[in-house]
Formats: C-alpha cells, sequence, structure tokens
C-alpha cells in the first residue's frame, strides 16, 4: 500500500513541475504578446497623429534644412486666416458641425470618434478624434474651457446657428 501512494505522489509531482514549465511558457508567450499590441497601438497612434497633422509650412531660419513630411496631412488654417468652415477638410468640417450640435456642452473626444466614423471603443481612435480636436483649438476653431469637453469660442455659439453647415 505504501509503494502505490509514493507512486501516486510521484506521479503528482512529475505532473505539477510539466505544469508549472508550462505556464512558464505561457507566461512568456503572453509577454510576447503584450509586447507586440503595445507596440501596435503606439504605431497606429503615430500614424493617426502624422495624418491629423497640419500640411502648412513652417518658417524655416537660413542655414537650417526643412525636415520632410511624415504622411500625408490635412491643411487646418488658423481661424484669422481663413474664409470660414468651407475651407476646412471634410473631417474638420465635420466636427466643427458635430461642436454646434453640442452646443455649451461641448463636443468630447468619444463623440468626435464616432462623428468621424471611427470605433469609438478602439482607445487609438478617441485619441486620434482628441488630436484633431486640440488641432482645432490651437488653430482658434474651438476652445476647449473643461477639460475634455470642445466647444466653439463663445463669440461663435451665438452665431453658430445661422452659419453656413451649422446646423439648426
Amino acid at each position: 500500500m505504501r509503494a502505490v501512494l509514493e507512486a501516486r505522489q510521484k506521479a503528482a509531482a512529475v505532473r505539477v513541475e510539466e505544469l508549472e514549465a508550462e505556464l512558464e511558457r505561457v507566461r512568456a508567450s503572453l509577454a510576447d504578446a503584450e509586447e507586440v499590441l503595445r507596440r501596435r497601438v503606439i504605431g497606429l497612434e503615430q500614424y493617426l497623429e502624422a495624418l491629423a497633422e497640419e500640411d502648412a509650412p513652417a518658417a524655416v531660419a537660413e542655414g537650417v534644412s526643412q525636415r520632410k513630411p511624415v504622411g500625408p496631412r490635412r491643411a487646418v488654417p488658423h481661424r484669422q486666416n481663413a474664409a470660414g468652415v468651407e475651407g476646412l477638410s471634410v473631417d474638420y468640417q465635420a466636427l466643427m458641425a458635430a461642436a454646434v450640435e453640442a452646443g455649451g456642452d461641448g463636443l468630447g473626444a468619444r463623440r468626435a470618434a464616432v462623428v468621424l466614423g471611427w470605433d469609438s471603443a478602439l482607445a487609438s481612435r478617441v485619441e486620434g478624434a482628441r488630436a484633431r480636436l486640440k488641432r482645432l483649438v490651437e488653430r482658434g476653431w474651438l476652445v476647449e474651457e473643461k477639460p475634455g469637453r470642445f466647444t466653439l469660442p463663445a463669440s461663435e455659439q451665438a452665431a453658430g446657428a445661422e452659419r453656413p453647415g451649422g446646423g439648426s
């Protein structure tokens, strides 16, 4: 009887060692997969940022070479230099229309992602939409009085409904 119990104990010990080794292999594979996922998320975010950057030429100092653009760019002119919302790309026009609809509540990045036709469940898409909204703030088209809430400047909120394509 003792020999049978010792044999069972040894078999159980061997099984535990096999499972521990398998667990270590799975943990290593999981760590590798998480690293690949992290790199791909960062790559997608960088790609979206490159797409969203402005196309306006930067002022170049004498003797300093201008860097080549990273990828396709979309121009977002400064508000005072633009004739109107019509001067913006289609995506930015859609964001401006959504900001008019949102009124005083402001437009959030998740809603902006939906307006752009993107999956708002993906963090990279929401961040891409937030980058576009921030660019509109930098250019004077929108303001961010509350963190994460983008609205028309106070001078334009009353006139927002009267603007062409400004909504109802």
